[in-house]
């Protein structure tokens, strides 16, 4: 669906495919589905290894990068404060998208207020909780009030669920709307079940595949995944156990469970078939500001063991098409999974309906909520604008004498 009144902006991220996470499968959504409906969208990005020297794909600006420490193939962007300036003094955006807090995205609202262009930020990674994985837990309280800083110098900052808007709300954020997330039912669909994959992992015909699909690190609360599939092991002999994604933690949690399967990062249609011939999905994480592999995992059929809170929260009704555990609460995780494990009818229902689920889910929706919320901020700025302007001629002198 076309837009009657196209706008032109300007998406800063510090991460997009084909780097593997969810603000870059985000950030691919928005890009492409502002696209679509007729804006007209300037990606500004770090140059990744992937992109040829001297030649930026069109649409997009690429900007001077560095590693990120401890996240192999991600990197940060340099803060290019006065190329982004002078990009947007010539080439006017009507809205500015921030949706990273880097040296690259701090540099772009920087810019954007500078060229007085209305600025919009998303909260995409919740920064002061990774901390705490990584012995930086004392800088949990400055990383906030960072965070706070940041994004309330933007005209608003958009949140994927209501339950973080409140929360952001608590401890000071301002001017929060949420921006919910839709799912590719195409890709991630049942009919990708693979029974050759499955074989693969060692399944047999009625056997149950327990599956984890995301950054293999601390911060996800890998451990309690693979707790979970312990127990789960005992329990059921003939149940196998699938970890899918990359991390610092692969190695060595791979040679401690050698009766695992680590499949490595997987994209693409490779990813959905991972994904539908699973059974049981563990999602253990308590550091999300949303969790794509959610509903990635409901649209693909699969019944997802989550706590209570982030798409979980949003989209999971326990017993229904999901199960729900109280956060934190690790016996009451595992004690979901077996129950579930137990009753295979139970679960090829559930699997059922949270594909229902996954189905209303969709990102074209999404998008134009999004539409509504930029055009309703470019409506505000200008009248802002106007006013300002008639408020300046009145305040001029008439240039005649007493």
């Amino acid at each position: 669906m076309q837009s009657a009144d196209p706008m032109r902006i300007a998406v800063v991220t510090e991460t997009y495919p084909p780097e593997i996470n969810g603000v870059a499968n985000t950030m691919h959504q928005l890009v492409g589905g502002l696209a679509g409906r007729g804006h007209r969208v300037l990606l500004v990005r770090p140059r990744q290894a992937a992109d040829r020297r001297g030649r930026a794909p069109h649409g997009q600006v690429l900007v001077p990068g560095l590693p990120i420490p401890g996240y192999r193939g991600l990197r940060f962007g340099m803060p290019v404060y006065g190329r982004l300036r002078s990009l947007w003094h010539e080439l006017r955006p009507d809205l500015v998208y921030v949706a990273t807090q880097g040296p690259l995205g701090h540099a772009a609202l920087n810019a954007a207020q500078r060229v007085a262009v209305p600025v919009v930020t998303g909260f995409h990674t919740q920064f002061h909780q990774y901390s705490r994985h990584y012995g930086l837990g004392l800088l949990t309280r400055p990383i906030v009030n960072t965070l706070r800083s940041f994004h309330n110098r933007s005209d608003a900052t958009l949140v994927p669920t209501s339950t973080l808007r409140a929360q952001l709300h608590e401890v000071g954020f301002r001017n929060l709307h949420v921006f919910g997330r839709g799912v590719d039912t195409v890709l991630f669909h049942p009919a990708r079940r693979s029974e050759a994959l499955r074989r693969a992992w060692g399944c047999r015909p009625g056997d149950l595949a327990a599956l984890y699909v995301g950054r293999i690190a601390a911060e996800k609360n890998i451990h309690l995944a693979l707790a979970c599939m312990e127990v789960l092991r005992v329990r059921f002999e003939s149940l196998r156990c699938v970890l899918v994604g990359d991390g610092p933690e692969r190695g060595r949690l791979a040679r401690r469970h050698p009766g695992f399967h680590f499949a490595g990062a997987k994209v693409g249609e490779e990813l959905a078939a991972h994904y539908a011939s699973g059974d049981l999905f563990l999602f253990p994480s308590l550091t999300e500001t949303f969790g794509n592999v959610v509903t990635e995992a409901m649209a693909s059929g699969l019944v997802v063991n989550a706590f209570d809170y982030a798409a979980a929260h949003e989209h999971i009704h326990h017993g229904s098409n999901g199960l729900l555990a109280p956060c934190g609460d690790s016996d009451a995780f595992i004690a979901a999974a077996l129950a579930a494990a137990k009753q295979p009818r139970q679960l090829e229902r559930m699997r059922a309906t949270a594909r229902r689920t996954a189905e209303s889910l969709s990102w074209s929706v999404v998008m134009e909520g999004l539409e509504e919320r930029f055009a309703e901020l470019r409506r505000r700025h200008r009248a802002k604008d106007v006013e300002q302007r008639m408020d300046a001629v009145g305040q001029a002198p008439s240039g005649r004498s007493a």
